[in-house]
């Protein structure tokens, strides 16, 4: 679930980024459908997994993401600013939520920092769309294209095994490190 949630939020900043002139009917739209993708997609993991540790951190995330998705679609003539809180209001809930799970989840070291990290970041977002909403629209969507690729990113590595990826690229760097260099 944690790498296809990725994968929307990759989705959603690439969309942006080649689509910068997006309308803001569109951009509700898109929005919206990200959220409820992110909402549903987390609702079908939490209730379909076996693990039962950490499902409410799961559920609480994956309900928000639904109704922010309906509430999108429902106001779908939203202003831009209307928009630009709700969309600051679902990353600080999100980063509370991932910061949370962080701690409550089982996971291991590395990824617990990655988690932690996706909260952090998440907050900071949020905190800065309800600080500078009346920024420039371009502005705004490249650091909204900025925060989904990077929470998108950082989800995918954790969803992988963020730690076996670390290792295996030590182990790799530590073989050519020690292979004999031929001198020419």
């Amino acid at each position: 679930m944690l790498g296809l949630s990725g994968a929307a939020s990759i989705a959603l900043g690439i969309a942006i980024i080649v689509w910068p002139n997006i309308s803001l009917y569109t951009f509700v739209i898109l929005f919206g459908a990200y959220a409820l993708v992110r909402g549903v997609f987390g609702l079908v993991a939490a209730i379909g997994s076996p693990i039962k540790q950490g499902r409410g951190w799961l559920i609480v995330s994956s309900l928000a993401g639904i109704a922010v998705g309906v509430l999108v679609f429902l106001r779908t003539d939203m202003s831009a600013l209307a928009l630009l809180y709700v969309i600051g209001a679902y990353a600080l809930i999100l980063g509370v939520i991932a910061l949370g799970g962080a701690f409550w989840l089982p996971l291991n070291g590395t990824d617990k920092l990655l988690l932690a990290l996706t909260g952090v970041v998440s907050i900071v977002f949020g905190i800065v769309m309800f600080a500078e909403p009346g920024a420039g629209a371009l502005a705004l969507l490249a650091l909204i294209a900025a925060y989904a690729l990077t929470f998108g990113l950082i989800e995918l590595v954790v969803a992988i095994g963020g730690e076996r990826l670390l290792q295996a690229s030590l182990r790799r760097s530590l073989a050519r490190a020690t292979e004999p260099q031929t001198s020419h």
